[in-house]
């Protein structure tokens, strides 16, 4: 097992697969595909209520019906039910392009013209299709659809631009349309019966009619590419919407026959689905550019505005920072978006706001990806500053300066921080101070400039007299930093020196070379490292205040990616293009974990709290995180976490927590140990229960439960009322009750008192024997089955599950009242119950299992039984027990209280 095992991958929306959409109740959702998984959306507020497990391939084609989802992967079709799956239909030999719900059957296409009909309905009993049909050889099909009040009749589209029309339940080809000799790519029904719409892949939108086979109206986008997506409007309106290619959505009025309006800025990918809601003045799309949007028609002139969204990068992330103590990732990718995903819940992720660029490129007639900045290269963010002024600041590519960022507005700051250099070169690196109110820039001609955060301006810049120019490097600095008391400034170039700078003054202190091209440097504040990245693929670690290498790690065979440094600075961690994320021990100067997955690793950060890594990977737009399972394992020693040279192959992270990755090659499928951990709500996982020798461990138990039970008797007395209650005057007619344990209500009847003193003593003899009569007491019949059969951890969640007064007045129950009773004392069975409690006690003070709360049971036993079991054997097992557990933690205790108070004392 490895210290670091998949959990689970975000900022995934879609994919480039048609959406589902069901309408349950007064709800809408709409099932999406990622990858190897789909995702359930409620359409209200697009927010996330279901996702799937990892399927072995991708996913082509879905289909949903209430709680039943159809997804086509590779040449099967799972058929789940919410999240699990019920069925697998396997009798294509080619890949499922289509399916399409049908009544209570499902119809899929494969690739070579196969159409099998599936009963869902009964898919445990009857796994094999109720009907085939074969299309023609020269017929491959591209889209499918039922036209609607066609009884069992459905059309097919082809890749020649032909339409067939079939009837599925005689399985014959019914009608042949002519076409329009162009690929067609989608084809919907229109609300007007025996009209459809069919869209080309040369622009062109047919509506037409199918009953006559005739033309109603043609449109065409041309100059917008090629028909991707189709939908009418329901609600009265007489129009169609199109998507296209180029991510454009244009909507036609169909009265008219003319364009109406166009949202030239819909996706940065093409369309690959719309769907207008029922009755409802709205538009779904959704794009390969990993974003679904919603559309409403509620302005005068009748355009569309931008109503809800989802999105994620549409483009692989270059940097990513955890932020917010783990809590958030700040990722920054190569589609010129600088992003915030929540670690914990999806729906607070957003894109960080670059001021009004929807405005600004409609005003300027561009797109807005012309608008935005450039993508970032490099980033720095410090938390103490946040409330005050921007506390992030970026470099993008190819740009001569750098921006900063208000995170607690999610927005660009007013600052736009530029080098005063006469050479206006690209700014390549980048940080914060410690305090949070200094930023340095490193630019790409060896120039290094201090800035003020709150104003923008220039605090002054670090130049080293002895280089060519009056600057700080002779060629491209690769990386700035500064330590945590603002005294020092380190510097790297790409020709191997590394300076050490004044951080007030400026001046130069010290410099040293390291003999090759560095790529990369990361300096922690706490320990005074500097780890730095060269082109030899050898990572040197150097201490900054004695000027001396001080580690040097080995092992990657190709270009080391991305580094970063642990919390507490005692691991390293390294990923490179040869796909491999190894893992350094800084204090015993050795690899001690490495992993190697399937596609490279671009760019990692480890959560402060180290539970957590988050890594990005090339063409991939999500981030995958890795829970750290080293914190939760209970491991011994750091040998159990791998040897120095061996590679573990691990699965990436899948879109369901804990539902994919792992080791490859696990034979044995019921061993836990090489299975991904299984969360819930995407929460990091919880401490393991083991029991660590020569310690004791705590209940858990709410602090105010177990001091209760200790003073039950100072509450009661503080409770009690001042005043007895007051009977009312005019009390109204009811049946008085009795208080009973049970919970039964028993009504008190006043009749004449009859009885005789000989039977009043006989009716209270019976109650006496009523309440001693232990066994059918639920308290006494757990002790007894529990002890006996040793099942004490049981018995503990038994005790702590009361409360403290049923607690106390169950243990009174067992006081032994009537010492004359001619019964002998050892053949009670109070006391019998009483030595089965003080065996279960002595287990526990021996074991140190529930300390408090036994220590609290202890007390209170022997408050109410200590008289009585004074002289038992049993009592000085415990009493021995008890002294030998006390001693221990008290010898724990002092020296914990003398390294205190040694430490406090001492003079640094």
């Amino acid at each position: 097992m490895g210290i670091f095992e998949p959990f689970r991958a975000i900022g995934y929306i879609t994919s480039s697969v048609p959406f589902s959409v069901q309408r349950l109740g007064t709800e809408t959702f709409v099932t999406v595909s990622v990858g190897k998984s789909w995702q359930i959306y409620n359409c209200a507020k697009l927010s996330l209520v279901l996702v799937g497990p990892q399927l072995a391939k991708k996913i082509r084609a879905l289909a949903s019906y209430r709680d039943y989802t159809f997804a086509a992967y590779g040449n099967d079709i799972g058929v789940f039910k919410r999240a699990h799956q019920v069925a697998t239909w396997s009798r294509h030999n080619a890949k499922v392009n289509l399916l399409l719900l049908f009544g209570e059957h499902v119809l899929s296409v494969d690739v070579e013209g196969n159409v099998f009909i599936w009963a869902f309905k009964g898919t445990d009993e009857n796994p094999s299709p109720v009907g085939h049909i074969l299309l023609d050889n020269e017929f491959t099909p591209s889209c499918i659809m039922h036209p609607d009040t066609y009884l069992n009749k459905v059309i097919f589209g082809s890749q020649d631009g032909s339409l067939q029309l079939w009837n599925i339940s005689t399985k014959k080809k019914l009608y042949e349309f002519k076409g329009w000799n162009s690929s067609i790519s989608c084809c919907v029904s229109s609300p007007a019966l025996d009209v459809i719409a069919v869209g080309c892949a040369d622009g062109k939108i047919h509506v037409h009619n199918i009953r006559y086979d005739e033309e109603v109206v043609a449109f065409s986008q041309t100059t917008r590419g090629a028909v991707t997506a189709l939908s009418f409007r329901t609600d009265g309106q007489p129009l169609l919407a199109s998507g296209g290619s180029s991510g454009v959505i244009s909507i036609w009025n169909l009265e008219k026959r003319r364009l109406q309006s166009v949202i030239r800025d819909a996706h940065d990918s093409s369309v690959i689905s719309l769907h207008f809601f029922a009755n409802e003045p709205v538009l779904m799309s959704t794009s390969a550019d990993n974003s679904i949007k919603m559309w409403i028609f509620d302005t005068s002139d009748g355009d569309p505005r931008l109503l809800k969204f989802r999105s994620g990068h549409s483009a692989p992330p270059l940097c990513i920072r955890f932020y917010a103590n783990g809590r958030h990732i700040l990722s920054a990718g190569q589609d010129r978006a600088f992003r915030l995903f929540s670690v914990i819940q999806d729906q607070q992720s957003r894109e960080l706001s670059q001021r009004h660029v929807t405005k600004r490129a409609k005003k300027l007639k561009v797109k807005q990806e012309e608008i935005k900045l450039k993508p970032v290269i490099a980033f720095d963010v410090a938390e103490i500053r946040e409330r005050d002024w921007s506390n992030v600041v970026t470099c993008h590519m190819d740009t001569p300066h750098a921006y900063v960022w208000r995170l607690q507005n999610f927005v660009l700051g007013e600052h736009i921080l530029t080098p005063t250099t006469d050479i206006q070169a690209p700014v390549k690196a980048c940080t914060i101070s410690s305090c949070g109110n200094f930023a340095i820039l490193g630019t790409a001609g060896g120039w290094i400039e201090k800035f003020n955060l709150q104003s923008g301006m220039s605090r002054g810049c670090y130049v080293d007299m002895s280089e060519k120019g009056s600057c700080a490097h002779d060629g491209e600095v690769v990386g700035v930093a500064c330590d945590s008391t603002n005294s020092l400034m380190i510097s790297a170039g790409y020709n191997g020196d590394v300076k050490v700078w004044s951080f007030k003054g400026r001046e130069l202190k010290s410099r040293w070379e390291i003999g090759c091209k560095v790529v990369k440097i990361i300096y922690h504040r706490s320990n005074g490292l500097l780890a730095s990245v060269t082109d030899d693929l050898v990572i040197r670690m150097f201490d900054v205040v004695a000027l001396k290498m001080v580690r040097k790690f080995e092992g990657h065979t190709d270009r080391i990616t991305d580094i970063c440094f642990s919390e507490d600075g005692k691991w390293l961690l390294s990923s490179s293009m040869d796909g491999t994320l190894r893992i350094w021990d800084v204090i015993l100067a050795r690899q001690i974990d490495a992993i190697h997955v399937d596609v490279s690793i671009t760019a990692l950060s480890l959560s402060p709290n180290m539970d957590v890594l988050a890594t990005t990977h090339v063409d991939q737009n999500g981030v995958y995180l890795w829970v750290n399972q080293a914190m939760f394992s209970g491991a011994p020693h750091i040998d159990s976490y791998g040897s120095g040279k061996e590679v573990v192959k691990v699965k990436l992270p899948s879109i369901s927590s804990g539902a994919g990755g792992g080791e490859e090659g696990s034979k044995d499928d019921g061993d836990s140990d090489n299975k991904p951990p299984t969360f819930t709500n995407s929460q990091p996982p919880q401490l393991l229960d083991k029991q660590i020798p020569d310690l004791v461990t705590l209940s858990m138990l709410p602090k105010s439960q177990w001091q209760s039970l200790i003073n039950l008797d100072i509450i009661k007395e503080r409770n009690k009322p001042i005043e007895p209650p007051k009977k009312p005057e005019k009390a109204p007619f009811f049946l008085p009750s009795i208080p009973s344990l049970s919970g039964e209500i028993l009504f008190k009847v006043t009749t004449t008192d009859q009885t005789t003193d000989e039977e009043k003593g006989t009716q209270a003899d019976d109650q006496f024997h009523k309440v001693t009569n232990l066994p059918s007491s639920p308290f006494v019949q757990y002790i007894q089955s529990s002890v006996e059969t040793k099942n004490f951890e049981g018995l503990t969640d038994y005790l702590k599950s009361l409360s403290p007064s049923t607690l106390d007045m169950e243990l009174r129950m067992l006081q032994i009242i009537d010492d004359d009773e001619e019964q002998e004392p050892e053949k009670r069975p109070e006391l019998l119950i009483l030595e089965l409690l003080l065996e279960y006690l002595i287990h526990e003070v021996s074991h140190g299992n529930n300390f408090e709360f036994i220590q609290a049971l202890i007390r209170l036993f022997l408050k109410i039984h200590g008289e009585t079991m004074r002289r038992h054997s049993k009592l000085d097992k415990l009493l021995e027990a008890q002294s030998g557990i006390w001693q221990k933690l008290d010898g724990m205790f002092q020296s914990a209280r003398c390294m205190v108070t040694f430490l406090s004392n001492s003079q640094f």
